[in-house]
């Protein structure tokens, strides 16, 4: 079969074309925007790949449209699909009815961690010769892919709650028969799509009334939004992490709870009822990981894996792509990338920089409000404070909608805007060569900003 994706260069799409042609489907596919990692992946593939103004594409007629959510009513592509009634689905439709139907789906949903959660889930059952399938919206270590097709049972996908295609608003993660589900936390977010909180809680419920009654669902007790949604209504087994602890806290001895062993978060214990039961030493960072690295603990532990051979695993995990990455140290300043692109997240990995990296550190934060919930200003009273651990911030404003400067001034003395890639790289190396940490944080490319950085600062004298 000859299937054709429609936003073949989005992390999820292009899995779904991996996924596709391991099944021994001829894919090809279109994109307008086109980047790493995915651009890599599908070329080391051999998807052939076209530009999505070119209608030829679809000359001769390929056996099966997949249309990416990112594409709508009047883009040219599918306007032609429709008016030649093309047979068309979507990515997690076909992804469901052609893969996960028949498997045990261990699913990690929430707004934020589910990249990490995954991909740390995925690990350990590779460390426990459970060999899963996994689609990720991230490149798993050591795979170097962001999904694979085994003949096991167990397939791990990340279960995104943004819409499904143009012809179907419901959230991707309802078409994925759940059997484990991780639910990491809930905040609003994709204001594009989404009115209120309550509307994303309700897509949440839906998925909960998709999982059977032998399945099971992890939560974090103290997430409010997400014990509402549970209390509303809940058909499987419900398994609550109660509290995940700094150093200096005490233990409440009830059930599943989680003990940081400094506050940088390099390393943590699982207690039951107040019982150890494994300890990891890692080289991830802060509070939000350790609860990534339990919710996956547990996850495995619903298929047999136990969780001393998780937290070995967990031990030798690399982190995906663009969660906090190193990308080069040069003439004394470290340049990692983030996908941080939402409050919470932005203040979590900069909390954890700064535990990590102590007082005397000097981090920069460097920012692109790329997200649609960010471009329209939905988090601008917030959005402030998450830099609040950063001792500069560097952002880019091109769209120049809201008061994107004043907003930031309002908790940091040392910030500065620019409307240009070149122009924000420009005054970020004019900073005086001293030991810093610059943090990328963008769900995109960025314009490249990574490589510019990094060439200007080796253009500096010694």
């Amino acid at each position: 079969m000859h299937i054709h994706v429609l936003g073949i260069c989005g992390t999820f799409m292009g899995g779904i074309a991996a996924l596709a042609q391991s099944l021994g489907h001829r894919v090809t596919g279109s994109d307008k925007n086109v980047y790493p990692p995915m651009s890599t992946q599908l070329e080391a593939l051999g998807i052939e790949l076209c530009s999505d103004s070119d209608l030829t594409q679809l000359e001769p007629a390929p056996d099966l449209v997949i249309i990416g959510n990112a594409l709508s009513r009047g883009h040219p592509l599918v306007e032609e699909v429709l008016a030649r009634r093309l047979p068309y689905t979507s990515g997690p439709q076909w992804l469901g009815e052609q893969i996960l139907r028949n498997r045990h789906v261990l699913a990690v949903a929430g707004t934020h961690g589910k990249t990490t959660t995954a991909s740390m889930l995925v690990w350990i059952l590779q460390q426990a010769q459970k060999n899963p399938s996994f689609l990720v919206g991230g490149v798993v270590q050591p795979f170097g892919q962001t999904a694979r097709l085994t003949d096991s049972e167990y397939f791990v996908v990340e279960a995104d709650e943004y819409d499904t295609a143009f012809f179907d608003k419901r959230s991707k993660f309802l078409h994925y028969y759940a059997d484990t589900l991780v639910l990491n936390n809930l905040e609003f977010d994709h204001a594009d799509i989404f009115a209120d909180l309550a509307a994303i809680q309700k897509q949440f419920s839906h998925l909960l009334r998709t999982v059977p009654r032998d399945g099971a669902v992890m939560a974090p007790r103290q997430e409010h939004a997400l014990q509402e949604v549970l209390a509303a209504g809940c058909w499987s087994q419900q398994i609550c992490v109660e509290q995940i602890l700094l150093p200096s806290e005490s233990l409440g001895k009830n059930g599943w709870e989680v003990q940081l062993h400094d506050d940088a978060g390099t390393g943590f214990t699982v207690y039951w009822n107040g019982n150890e039961q494994a300890r990891v030493r890692w080289a991830l960072l802060g509070k939000h990981n350790v609860a990534n690295g339990m919710m996956a603990m547990l996850a495995a532990a619903q298929v047999g894996v136990d969780l001393a051979t998780s937290a070995q695993a967990l031990e030798q995990f690399t982190a995906p792509a663009r969660r906090l990455q190193l990308c080069g140290t040069i003439h004394g300043v470290s340049v990692y990338d983030d996908f941080a692109h939402h409050p919470t997240a932005i203040a979590t990995t900069l909390q954890a920089m700064r535990a990590r990296f102590g007082d005397d550190a000097r981090i920069i934060a460097v920012f692109e409000p790329r997200s649609n919930t960010m471009k329209a200003g939905v988090h601008r009273q917030t959005l402030a404070a998450s830099f609040a651990d950063a001792d500069a911030v560097y952002a880019l404003n091109e769209l120049n909608t809201w008061d994107l400067a004043g907003q930031l001034s309002e908790s940091n003395d040392h910030v500065v805007v620019c409307q240009t890639v070149a122009d924000l790289a420009a005054a970020l190396l004019q900073r005086p060569s001293s030991e810093e940490h610059w943090v990328i944080m963008s769900n995109g490319g960025f314009g490249g900003i990574h490589q510019l950085l990094l060439d200007g600062l080796a253009a500096r004298l010694d």
